[in-house]
């Protein structure tokens, strides 16, 4: 067997078991290829399409039938428990960016994250934008995200959730260990107001919250996740009120962006 054949193998299993995608890919096949190549140790980009006849692709490498149960192993996981294939391999990627996972946070998905990368995120920056609140932080990919994209910043990751917050701490110190510049000014915080200090100040906040529910669809909330929903967006503009430095950057002005509705909120 081949390991285009084994994919495509496991990619029937996962239609014929009625796996539901959504937590990195979209379908069968590109599911059972995350599967497949992980449990063998390769990369996930590895190119699977080369020619058919071509002796030398990846495509048309023998496995082994180690391999074979290796791959099995992890396929059987994945429709028994129904668990998203991050939280079987502790991995999720963000923008071409590993993160650490696990059932202690959300398998992290998020608009922001492509506002960051393709710099449309800059909009709402200014100059003076110095202190960034990664709000509802999880496993703190986009705050990692953000502080590699914008080093001189500093960056505070804020979630009520101390197991989020101990998984947060993992990736952080995956990404500074890759060298001195990586995520090196990420902080964490189990609230957003420092014992004894008063209210902290920000200058831009970056929420992963939920989209604005609309048209009757109510913003659903999974039980036991925390940060997992968020069906109080009424709450959001009184939020960014008490948490953006009012006279910040000299004009009296602080940003907070929605994941939502991407509105810009200017408080004066």
């Amino acid at each position: 067997m081949t390991l285009m054949e084994l994919i495509e193998s496991g990619a029937q299993q996962l239609r014929d078991a009625g796996v539901s995608f959504g937590h990195g890919t979209t379908n069968a096949f590109d599911e059972a290829a995350w599967l497949v190549l992980w449990s063998l140790g390769l990369p996930l980009d590895t190119p699977l399409e080369a020619p058919a006849d071509n002796p030398d692709s990846m495509a048309n490498r023998a496995v082994t039938l180690e391999e074979r149960a290796q791959a099995a192993t992890l396929l059987i996981a994945r429709i028994t428990t129904r668990k998203p294939a991050a939280y079987l391999t502790h991995e999720a990627w963000l923008q071409g960016v590993a993160f650490y996972v696990d059932e202690r946070t959300i398998v992290p998905r998020s608009l922001i994250a492509e506002v960051i990368a393709d710099g449309s995120i800059d909009y709402w920056l200014t100059e003076s934008t110095q202190r960034v609140l990664d709000l509802c932080t999880g496993n703190g990919s986009l705050a990692v995200l953000a502080a590699l994209t914008f080093p001189d910043t500093v960056l505070t990751g804020s979630d009520l959730s101390s197991e989020a917050l101990a998984v947060a701490r993992i990736n952080v110190d995956k990404h500074q260990s890759a060298g001195p510049h990586h995520a090196a000014g990420v902080r964490w915080s189990a609230r957003a107001r420092a014992a004894g200090t008063g209210p902290v100040r920000f200058d831009f906040v970056q929420p992963a919250l939920r989209q604005r529910p609309e048209h009757g669809h109510p913003a659903r909330r999974v039980p036991g996740r925390a940060g997992a929903g968020f069906g109080g967006w009424n709450r959001w503009h009184g939020f960014c009120t008490h948490t953006i430095g009012r006279g910040t950057g000299g004009d009296g002005a602080g940003q907070c962006a929605g994941a939502g509705d991407w509105q810009r909120t200017r408080l004066l």
